[in-house]
């Protein structure tokens, strides 16, 4: 029943909630300005650049983060935060929501007429609060599926999503396949314009689903008529999906803000068409007027008698009513600007901004929905007749906190379950634009049922002739074992194996490259220690120094979604029990083998791996290529 099924998803996010909760407390607490800003959850100290009337009884103040600009940071669009005084922390400090951040500036809003005098005086700094808003937009979707599916019998699209009833389809007119489309492509967008309810996209990596999308979402406005609301887990999946829908010609609106900077990103977000807006002249001068006012009443000193605090008083009140003025009529921009417009975007939390909490539209479209909470995923599903999913359930599912959680079944997946619950609603994308033929062949054949074909473009092609596209260097026997590394796992012989074998391969390319065109690199593992010997070890190294800018090294997980010419992924495990660890997640291998495009070098030890029949049928394939080398054979390097 829908309501067991809602009541059990409500239960697993109680679970990680708390699991999060408790991270962010042991996190946090006890810790100085300067440390949370070193763990990207403060921007200290900051200067106050400005101030302004906001919506409603609300004041906008924006700010700078004025040293440490350098330093990676979680703030964003909506998020709540707080602004504090390093005088006294604990009492100097009030609550506030982000509703703008780029580069090193951000707007808060906060609920009060003035700054508190501290704020005047005083080293500044904002804090990132926990994130509850995202946890009770999830928790609110939960509760309003379960209440539709109880009181509306003919709710179709959440016995489908549910219950298992089988999805329906209307035969389509025939829709004019542009030529960049390929045979399974053009029967994604044949199956979503025929949807009547549920869609599923399943493109494995490289096959070209951004490119389906926005041909199916076009097709939907042309033929339809449609409104489609887009959303993703992720700003930069939205960013992505925004800039291609608007080059493709359509009215796209962005909710929230850019994860990238581009000008054709600014130009699709809210904000930025509400600018140019003929009413906006009107909402500037009523700004204007209610700033007067408010510095009039802020001329008041603290110690004044009832006259002088009747009056102040009085000014404030019509700087509000003034404030709610400009609520409505911004209010009616936006009203207008989204009636307008035929596409949508958003992150999935981001579906239930205020700015189009009502809206609701024909179609959803969940892009890298193998990475979306299933709780999360309810927030836009709600708000739509038609539901497609796009993503693959093989590559990497989405970050959960709480072991207990995952296990119990919240790293479930929506487009896994629909995936399985409705095999007739999925089209396969079956020509992938990436990687050699020998590189996808094993990930096609363990995940894909061997349907992969790579085109002719990419089949057959390397760094440089006669190069080999596959390496596995087995390690056994080499006594490169791995070390416990706090709670991370590293190798250090094998780190300095990899490197010599990048340093001769890198030889080899510069011989036949100018340093502009120098094939890209990526070096990955699954263990964040391990990484970092390798980050160290590479830019220590004299002889890569010319081509630091062309080496990306980072964990497998951070390079989902990305591709380079050439590959390195470090296994690590090495011990007497064959304990794996990460590596027995099949689909961060898959994410990790997938990334190559014209060269892949696997490093890890045969003897560890043996007791997988994943990693023993890898090594037989590389065998069956002649691509199978012992580490003892680079001795020379």
């Amino acid at each position: 029943m829908p309501k067991e099924y809602f009541k059990k998803l409500q239960d697993l996010l109680d679970i990680e909630q708390n699991e999060d909760l408790q991270s962010y407390i042991k996190l946090t607490e006890n810790t100085s300005a300067a440390d949370r800003r070193g763990l990207g959850l403060a921007w200290y100290p900051i200067a106050i650049r400005n101030t302004e009337v906001g919506r409603g009884d609300y004041l906008s103040v924006e700010l700078e983060r004025t040293t440490h600009q350098e330093l990676q940071h979680q703030f964003r669009f909506g998020a709540s935060v707080v602004l504090f005084s390093n005088h006294d922390p604990k009492i100097d400090r009030i609550e506030a929501t982000i509703t703008h951040q780029s580069g090193n500036r951000m707007k808060i809003s906060l609920r009060v007429d003035e700054l508190p005098d501290w704020a005047r005086d005083g080293k500044l700094g904002v804090d990132l609060l926990f994130d509850s808003n995202s946890y009770n937009e999830m928790y609110t979707a939960l509760k309003q599926a379960t209440q539709l599916a109880e009181s509306e019998s003919d709710n179709k699209l959440i016995r489908i999503l549910t219950k298992g009833e089988k999805p329906s389809f209307t035969k389509a007119n025939p829709f004019s396949i542009p030529n960049q489309l390929n045979a399974s492509q053009q029967l994604a967008v044949d199956k979503i314009l025929a949807a009547d309810h549920l869609a599923i996209v399943h493109g494995p990596p490289g096959t070209g689903k951004t490119t389906t999308l926005v041909e199916a979402v076009k097709a939907l406005v042309k033929q339809n008529n449609q409104k489609i609301l887009v959303v993703a887990p992720s700003n930069t999946a939205v960013d992505l999906l925004t800039e291609k829908l608007s080059l493709a010609g359509l009215n796209v609106i962005r909710v929230g803000n850019p994860a990238r900077v581009s000008v054709r990103l600014m130009e699709s977000t809210l904000d930025y068409k509400m600018t140019d807006h003929p009413e906006m002249k009107n909402i500037k001068s009523l700004k204007k007027q209610a700033s007067e006012y408010k510095n009039m009443a802020h001329k008041y000193k603290r110690n004044f008698g009832k006259a002088e605090r009747d009056q102040r008083k009085a000014l404030f009140d019509e700087a509000h009513k003034i404030g709610r003025e400009i609520e409505k009529s911004e209010q009616y921009i936006i009203e207008n600007l989204l009636n307008g417009a035929q596409v949508v975007t958003a992150t999935l939390v981001g579906a239930n901004h205020y700015t189009v909490r009502n809206l609701k539209y024909d179609t959803m479209v969940i892009d890298e929905a193998g990475q979306a909470l299933e709780p999360a995923c309810w927030i836009p599903i709600l708000k739509a007749r038609s539901v497609i999913l796009a993503g693959d359930h093989f590559q990497l599912p989405p970050t959960i906190k709480s072991v207990i959680a995952a296990e119990k079944g919240l790293n479930n997946t929506l487009l896994e379950k629909l995936a399985q619950l409705h095999p007739e609603a999925v089209v396969l994308l079956e020509e992938q634009y990436r990687m050699h033929q020998d590189i996808m062949a094993y990930s096609s054949k363990v995940f894909y049922q061997n349907r992969l074909r790579a085109h002719d473009s990419v089949s057959r092609h390397l760094i440089f002739e006669d190069d080999k596209p596959l390496l596995f260097i087995d390690t056994a026997g080499c006594s490169f074992e791995e070390k416990l590394d706090g709670t991370s796992t590293t190798n250090p012989e094998e780190a300095a194996f990899l490197i010599k074998h990048l340093v001769n391969q890198v030889q080899l390319i510069q011989a036949k490259y100018e340093i502009d065109n120098f094939p890209s690199i990526a070096v990955v593992s699954p263990y964040k220690q391990q990484v970092e010997l390798l980050r160290i070890g590479i830019e220590e190294n004299e002889e890569l120094l010319s081509y630091q800018d062309k080496i990306s090294v980072n964990t497998i997980d951070s390079f989902q979604g990305q591709e380079r010419d050439m590959v390195y992924i470090s296994l690590v495990r090495s011990n007497d029990s064959a304990a794996i660890g990460f590596l027995a997640d099949t689909r961060r291998m898959n994410v990790a083998m997938t990334r190559a495009k014209k060269k892949l070098v696997v490093v890890g030890d045969s003897s560890t791996l043996s007791k997988s029949k994943f990693y023993t049928d890898f090594i037989a394939y590389a065998e069956s290529l002649e691509a199978y080398h012992s580490a003892w054979e680079f001795s020379d390097i």
